[in-house]
């Protein structure tokens, strides 16, 4: 009953905070969050470097699908050491993937992609598993088993991605084909339920010219879809079915990727069926063979120990690193620019 409860009250937390986001974020003041002076330009004003909530977001996503794995991996037992070093090679990997896979399908300098970012993740995981295995492993007697990593990664980017999605309605991004644009059927199913962005530094504005428009709202039916996924995995993994949870929310994810993109205005590169697609499905079919050479092993399950892993105070330092580095890798705006002026109150002196 234990994994019950916790999954329940997961499902509101995650519930709140998505409510606020879809009300909240399309709105013109959410996308900076802060402007820092950089140098001055003229007598009276500098040049700004603004950190965006996108970035905030993002970062709060990051973080918060790394807790998770924090908590299912300590559940199976899963040395934190192993477990920190794990998740450092991977992020090494994934965010840095996320900026040079855009650059390469998009041709963009300036542009991220989540699903880039988790096509590297997918296919090195196991590499990486392994390696730590064959090497740290064997020196200091442990194993980590590799059907079990891996559905703990991606409940975690299950996690992370559904509040992702809520930089993109900060930012603008990922934003779905606007209603003028769709057929009947479409229009009247989301004629009450759309989002409309405003402002015009939001990438929909100044990509699409969009701002204003009655959009579908992609960013909020993906952070629906991917936070009931999030929670059925975990669900299955504490009852022992590790398998069984990187299958469900892997095909979940991807095959809805495959799918969104029909229904997206931004743009994916030059193809119909677009690289993210063929990417999406290619890490489903590389995670099934996986599962055929490396079996869910039977796995002791305790939420205590992982609740214990969790608030060891290397790990909240740990928590704290990435929160910062992801902040600074995807929060400082290179589309944007800002003025800033500072004055003295007089009245006030």
């Amino acid at each position: 009953m234990a994994a019950v409860f916790f999954v329940v009250g997961l499902g509101v937390l995650i519930g709140i905070v998505l409510s606020w986001g879809f009300k909240t974020l399309p709105k013109e003041k959410w996308q900076m969050v802060a402007a820092f002076p950089l140098e001055k330009t003229d007598h009276d004003q500098w040049r700004g470097m603004n950190l965006t909530w996108y970035g905030l977001l993002s970062a709060n996503a990051y973080t918060f699908g790394v807790i998770m794995v924090v908590i299912l991996a300590g559940s199976a037992g899963i040395p934190l050491s192993v477990l920190v070093l794990l998740t450092v090679l991977l992020l090494g990997v994934t965010i840095p993937a996320s900026k040079v896979v855009a650059r390469i399908v998009e041709k963009k300098k300036a542009t991220l992609t989540i699903g880039g970012a988790v096509f590297a993740g997918v296919v090195t995981a196991p590499w990486i598993i392994m390696l730590v295995n064959a090497t740290l492993g064997a020196i200091f007697k442990f194993h980590v088993p590799i059907a079990v990593m891996m559905a703990v990664l991606s409940i975690g980017y299950t996690f992370g991605e559904s509040l992702g999605r809520l930089a993109c309605l900060s930012f603008g991004c990922c934003y779905g084909k606007p209603l003028s644009q769709c057929s009947d059927r479409i229009r009247n199913l989301f004629e009450r339920f759309n989002v409309v962005f405003t402002g015009e530094t939001k990438k929909v504005s100044y990509a699409s010219g969009l701002a204003g428009e009655a959009l579908i709202p992609i960013q909020i039916i993906t952070a629906v879809i991917y936070a009931v996924s999030g929670l059925a995995g975990t669900l299955l993994f504490l009852q022992g079915f590790a398998g069984a949870a990187l299958v469900e929310t892997l095909m979940v994810t991807q095959i809805w990727r495959v799918v969104s993109e029909f229904f997206r205005a931004d743009f994916r590169g030059e193809r119909k069926f677009s690289m993210y697609q063929i990417m999406a499905l290619a890490a489903i079919v590389y995670t099934i063979v996986l599962l055929v050479f490396f079996p869910d092993p039977e796995v002791a399950l305790s939420l205590d120990q992982g609740f214990k892993a969790l608030w060891h105070p290397g790990m909240i330092l740990f928590f704290q690193a990435v929160w910062i580095v992801s902040l600074l890798h995807s929060g400082r705006s290179s589309v944007t620019a800002s003025k800033i002026s500072f004055h003295v109150v007089k009245e006030n002196i």
